[in-house]
């Protein structure tokens, strides 16, 4: 576990009764989930496939092809649903995708000193100067090659690097809490520690920020200690408990969880 990292009463994110689905889909996926992240906590959400983890992302960071259908969401005290994508952004919300997106002649160098920018509403823009120091030294602590940032955002990169690369981004654009949906998904052994070391060497960081680590493996909890781990089933958290709860999911699987649940209405 992280050391050193400081915790406030309030909740961070609050999450409350939230339902959501599909835009326009008829049936819910999310059936109720309720959530408290503080920060500096680190909390892991798993659960088997289509149990509404990625759904629950997705409503966070406001994606369009996804709606609220009910319940709340409050970050740093005040309502989230209603806010635009950019706005969320803004706030300090930080979405890493489980399959980033390719943008073809735009470097990652110029990717993010724009949202930055963006980030900084009325300030003046962050000198030049300023940002390739912060950027040098960022990749440096994540232990990256100078010429990456130069690179076209995601364009032909492994899964690993692609990783990184949001990894480096959440590191220069300092969210309050970073949201990462399946951050292990197709990496390899070797780009799944450099990744989990990253998410760890930033945690210690900015001992303020929260972070939600979606997964379906325990696999990446091998390097990342949560506080919290919070298994999601048919849409709802059907249980939470410490570290040791991804070791028991690790051994027995979702089956003995889905069993308790079968005599509940759901």
């Amino acid at each position: 576990m992280i050391d050193d990292r400081q915790h406030i009463d309030a909740p961070l994110l609050s999450i409350r009764g939230l339902r959501g689905r599909v835009t326009d889909a008829p049936e819910e996926i999310l059936r109720g989930v309720d959530l408290e992240i503080r920060r500096g906590e680190i909390h892991a959400l798993m659960g088997p496939n289509g149990s509404g983890k990625s759904t629950l992302a997705k409503l966070l960071s406001g994606h369009p092809g996804y709606e609220a259908t009910g319940g709340e969401v409050l970050f740093r005290g005040e309502p989230l649903l209603a806010l635009d994508p950019d706005e969320r952004a803004r706030r300090g919300i930080f979405l890493a995708f489980q399959y980033p997106m390719e943008i073809p002649g735009v470097s990652i160098a110029n990717f993010v000193r724009t949202a930055m920018n963006a980030r900084r509403a009325a300030e003046d823009e962050i000198p030049v100067l300023d940002f390739y120091d912060d950027l040098q030294a960022q990749m440096a602590t994540l232990q990256m090659e100078p010429t990456f940032a130069e690179r076209f955002v995601n364009e032909g990169f492994s899964g690993g690097e692609k990783k990184r690369s949001e990894i480096l981004q959440m590191a220069l654009l300092k969210p309050e809490l970073a949201v990462m949906d399946e951050t292990d998904s197709g990496l390899d052994v070797d780009a799944l520690r450099l990744v989990a070391e990253g998410v760890v060497a930033l945690a210690r960081e900015r001992t303020s920020m929260a972070v939600l680590l979606i997964t379906h493996y325990q696999r990446i909890l091998n390097y990342i200690t949560p506080d919290r781990v919070h298994v999601l089933v048919r849409g709802r958290i059907a249980r939470s408990g410490g570290a040791e709860l991804a070791m028991e999911i690790e051994s027995r699987g979702y089956d003995f969880i889905r069993e308790e649940l079968a005599p509940a209405a759901v």
